[in-house]
């Protein structure tokens, strides 16, 4: 969850799966182009909840980082925010805090956009398609509404994943107080996310059960990479409200990190930002019979990518750079990765004979990946060099 995914899912979205008891009734309201609150099971007025939202202290706007329709909905969600509340900041995750300069260079007008997206290195931060996000970064341009960097760098989220959070030193933690203590919910669909997504030891090993994790060191030291990552976001978002001019704050981030209210909401609430909104796009072809009442304040039903619009295949890895080789963290189940035997631990030495020294290569060079293509990889494992070639489907995978 600390890494970055070359794949089938992302950190932020791998917790959508998750479904706590009770269920609202939502009546066949599942109609693209509306609201629906999922406690009542109603159809909410746009002008009406915007209104609303507009006056809370922070509205947080869920997203899968890949879905174009997801993007179109927070781009007229935001439109819609600023034309009640023009005295906006808006938070991305997408962004760490280093490139804060950046961002307050682009927003008054000083780059263009092919600098901006230099100087921010967007594909080794970020790495999703640069279009997906552009209409709200030209938005704020536009608008000259503040964007603030709301993540700190994959590194120290890293680092507290392999250590833990009370093992790195006060003065190693980037200025992040520690984290509010996770409701127990929380706890569940982490572990529930662990044990979905480790991969087996041995072929031999029995699958776990997210209760057998749970008090394990290497699940707590996953579950403080998590918290650290919705503390950093949750630190940056209540230091924008807390400006002279009180603004309305708008975050830019993964679903998973904000539905239920487990993540960055809970940690706002601990900063004394309360009744932060959160407002989640929902995909119509998934259907809105399984909507839990305390997923969000309101679901806005949005449609499927058009064919044209989804994303390219993924290779279905984690992956992190180390002394300039690219490294094989995780191989996501039934992923092109796995269908290749690309494994955890894996060293990935060259990708279309490209020598690779960073992640970013490897992620630009899977994302030139047409539908139905091969791509030659060199993998060193045990000593060995391995020539591998993964198989890209016609029809591309459409989890984020």
């Amino acid at each position: 969850m600390w890494r970055f995914v070359v794949g089938a899912i992302t950190a932020s979205a791998m917790m959508g799966v998750m479904v706590p008891s009770g269920q609202a009734a939502t009546n066949g309201l599942c109609t693209v182009g509306h609201w629906i609150d999922p406690a009542a099971g109603d159809q909410l007025g746009h002008e009406q909840l915007i209104e609303q939202m507009a006056a809370r202290p922070a509205v947080l706007l869920g997203e899968s980082h890949a879905n174009v329709e997801h993007h179109r909905w927070q781009l007229a969600a935001i439109a819609g925010l600023h034309g009640q509340n023009a005295n906006m900041v808006l938070g991305f995750e997408a962004f760490p805090r280093k490139v804060q300069p950046v961002l307050d260079r682009w927003v008054q007008g000083e780059l263009d956009t092919d600098t901006f997206l230099a100087e921010v290195d967007w594909p080794k931060i970020w790495g999703f398609d640069k279009d997906l996000y552009l209409p709200l970064f030209h938005f704020a341009r536009l608008h000259r509404i503040p964007m603030v960097a709301l993540n700190v760098e994959r590194d120290f989220v890293g680092r507290v994943g392999q250590e833990g959070w009370q093992a790195i030193p006060a003065s190693d933690r980037r200025g992040l107080g520690d984290p509010a203590t996770p409701s127990d919910a929380y706890v569940d669909s982490l572990a529930q996310v662990y044990v979905e997504h480790r991969t087996p030891d041995t072929e031999e090993d029995e699958p776990l059960e997210p209760a057998d994790v749970v008090e394990t060191p290497e699940f707590q030291r996953f579950a403080d990479a998590q918290l650290t990552w919705d503390r950093a976001m949750a630190e940056a978002l209540a230091s924008a409200h807390q400006r002279p001019e009180a603004p309305l704050v708008v975050g830019i981030i993964g679903s998973g990190h904000l539905e239920y209210g487990f993540g960055v909401p809970h940690q706002l609430d601990d900063l004394g930002v309360e009744r932060a909104a959160v407002l989640l796009p929902h995909d119509q072809s998934v259907g809105c019979e399984a909507l839990a009442p305390d997923l969000a304040d309101a679901i806005f039903v949005v449609p499927p990518p058009a064919a044209s619009e989804r994303p390219r295949p993924r290779l279905g890895v984690m992956i992190e750079t180390i002394e300039d080789r690219v490294r094989i963290i995780q191989v996501m189940d039934d992923s092109v990765a796995a269908a290749t035997d690309v494994r955890a631990g894996d060293i990935v030495a060259e990708a279309a004979g490209v020598p690779l020294a960073a992640t970013s290569e490897l992620i630009e060079i899977v994302q030139r990946q047409a539908p139905g293509t091969w791509l030659p990889l060199t993998i060193e494992r045990d000593g060995s060099s391995l020539d591998l070639v993964a198989k890209f489907p016609a029809i591309p995978d459409q989890t984020p």
